[in-house]
């Protein structure tokens, strides 16, 4: 099928001025018209509607990185020390499946919910000495071990839309791979190379894969830690698009609005140096930019 180049308009719109240490995991709820987001080493869940500027936060008591949208209210926040739900009303926090690691030396990071409404969370191995990450499927409340190992920092987690295939990338490794997925029974297999980044620093450097999101014509969009850009590919891993953004570490994107052809994205300012923050003001802010191509709606975790 032919993939449109988009367009996007230059201007960038601030969502969320005060800085996060690290954004990470926009997720737009339609039902609400509310962008919410995680600040990682700020220990909070974030939500703003982005018409009104009403904005709220939620801490937590261990750091969130992943959510996911509550087919029963609410969200699924996946936390270094497991799987809550918090009810975004009253602010109640109750556990749902604890972690399954070591907290000292792990926590969860990137995920995101399938078709059948699981949630899947890999997670960082934080001595980053060896690839011992491990993946994970929050099902029914159940949490299940999916695969170990292969990997140092599990991210760029996303799904096609007709749900046959898995994307996921290897930050440590520049990596992003492409699966095999079965959605009635949740099997992955045949891991297959999507596109390998170089890791060059001293020469053709672009940056390192975060999170990602698959849009409504089938295509790949990894935002790029350290490059200042997000890159489109196709599902064959053929680049079709670059978009420069005004800062350095994007993590995560996510398609809202009522039309979903509005991009979010989140970044970080945690230990960025302070030249690069005098020349990026706008690092570790929400954004937000109009596109010509759609993305999809999110699933919901069903419990």
């Amino acid at each position: 099928m032919p993939y449109r180049t988009p367009r996007t308009i230059d201007q960038f719109t601030v969502v969320h001025a005060d800085p996060m240490l690290v954004g990470e995991c926009p997720l737009w709820h339609p039902a609400e018209r509310n962008i919410y987001w995680v600040d990682i080493a700020g220990y909070k869940v974030h939500r703003i509607h982005p018409l009104t500027g009403e904005h709220r936060e939620w801490r937590m008591e261990s750091e969130p990185a992943a959510i996911a949208i509550h087919s029963h209210g609410g969200l699924v926040v996946a936390t270094r020390s497991g799987f809550v739900h918090l009810d975004t009303g009253s602010g109640e926090v109750s556990p749902i499946a604890p972690a399954p690691y070591d907290t000292a030396i792990a926590r969860f990071n990137d995920g995101c919910v399938d078709g059948a409404g699981r949630f899947w969370v890999g997670t960082i191995y934080e001595p980053r000495d060896q690839p011992a990450a491990e993946m994970y499927c929050l099902e029914k409340g159940a949490l299940t071990l999916k695969w170990s190992g292969g990997m140092t920092n599990s991210n760029g987690l996303a799904f096609a839309p007709e749900q046959h295939a898995m994307y996921h990338a290897d930050t440590t490794a520049h990596r992003v791979d492409r699966y095999n997925f079965d959605a009635e029974t949740g099997m992955v297999s045949h891991r297959e190379p999507f596109h390998q980044f170089s890791s060059d620093k001293a020469n053709n450097y672009g940056g390192r894969p975060d999170g990602a999101a698959v849009d409504s014509e089938g295509a790949y969009w990894c935002a790029m830690f350290e490059g200042g850009r997000l890159l489109r590919f196709s599902p064959q891993g053929e680049l079709l698009c670059e978009v420069a953004l005004p800062l350095r570490c994007p993590t995560m994107i996510a398609f809202g609005g009522d039309d979903l052809r509005t991009l979010y994205v989140t970044s970080a300012s945690h230990g960025r140096p302070a030249a690069e923050r005098e020349q990026y003001p706008l690092t570790g802010c929400v954004l937000s930019l109009r596109l010509e191509v759609a993305g999809r709606e999110e699933p919901m975790y069903l419990p």
